[in-house]
């Protein structure tokens, strides 16, 4: 039997921002669109979320919903460097790695000695790295 372990970071773009910023932790944000033109936000922190800002919305609908958002233009060279420091703390794990985006992947651990072969652990222990 297979161990696969599907990572999906959550508000990963808005994770790098607050990580880079941390005067953003606790202010709404939101990665995408600006004010001046039309767009879509790419993904919400979640004080941003409390006020029903999500991704994919149309970024007029998510200043309506919070006039005091803060928008931030996306970073990619920023997420891809993140993203690859990630990938490096999968590989202590497997060689056996699925990149879908940037903030998502399979991972096979049905070979791994970590963790006993525990698939829920080596979970557990890249969520907690």
């Amino acid at each position: 039997m297979r161990k696969i372990i599907h990572v999906d970071m959550d508000c990963f773009f808005a994770a790098v921002e607050m990580r880079d910023n941390p005067a953003l932790r606790d202010i709404p944000i939101a990665i995408g669109g600006s004010r001046e033109r039309r767009g879509v936000i790419s993904t919400a922190n979640y004080p941003a979320r409390k006020f029903g800002v999500r991704s994919a919305m149309p970024t007029g609908m998510a200043l309506k919903l919070c006039p005091h958002l803060t928008l931030l233009p996306g970073r990619f060279d920023a997420y891809k460097e993140a993203s690859n420091h990630i990938r490096e703390i999968f590989s202590r794990y497997t060689s056996r790695i699925e990149p879908l985006s940037l903030d998502e992947a399979y991972l096979d651990v049905t070979d791994s000695v970590h963790c006993h072969g525990s698939a829920t652990l080596i979970a557990q222990e890249i969520r907690q790295t």
